[in-house]
């Protein structure tokens, strides 16, 4: 994974409802925050079409908010060929969406790929998918990516 400053990154879960969402939305706010956002384009992409078009799960939406962070027009969609030079890094939330990831990258892919956790903190952790967990499940997740993307905020 390169070590350099990246302009683009995408980040992908199963559905595109809870993490990346989420992910996508706290990173923004992280970059905004320290003043290193001006650019760097950040989006979210699942690894299927299930969700396709619709809004994050309310419960993201719901903590995000929480922290005054709003995700609610974001909209979901599928991981395509043009992700993968579009973006400088397509991250995972896990290992079966990095597997998936690395499944569908075309020849001409230039995307570094990796794990959030593992880029961002240096500890291969997933972060789980909390869709059929409660409220607690969505702020464990949310403080998970609320520390890797400070961590990966120091890149930028």
């Amino acid at each position: 994974m390169p070590e350099t400053r990246p302009s683009s990154v995408l980040f992908v879960c199963l559905g595109n409802i809870c993490r990346s969402p989420l992910a996508e939305g706290v990173m923004t706010a992280v970059l905004k925050e320290r003043g290193c956002d001006n650019g760097i384009v950040i989006d979210s992409a699942g690894t299927n079409g299930y969700h396709t078009g619709e809004a994050p799960d309310r419960r993201s939406i719901a903590v995000a908010a929480k922290y005054g962070i709003d995700i609610s027009n974001q909209r979901c969609r599928q991981l395509e060929a043009a992700d993968f030079t579009k973006f400088d890094l397509i991250l995972g939330m896990d290992r079966g969406n990095l597997a998936a990831i690395h499944r569908r990258k075309p020849a001409q892919g230039r995307a570094g790929i990796g794990m959030f956790s593992a880029v961002a903190l240096g500890r291969d952790i997933e972060i789980p998918d909390p869709y059929y967990g409660g409220p607690e499940d969505f702020e464990q997740v949310y403080r998970m990516i609320l520390a890797a993307s400070q961590a990966f905020a120091e890149r930028f």
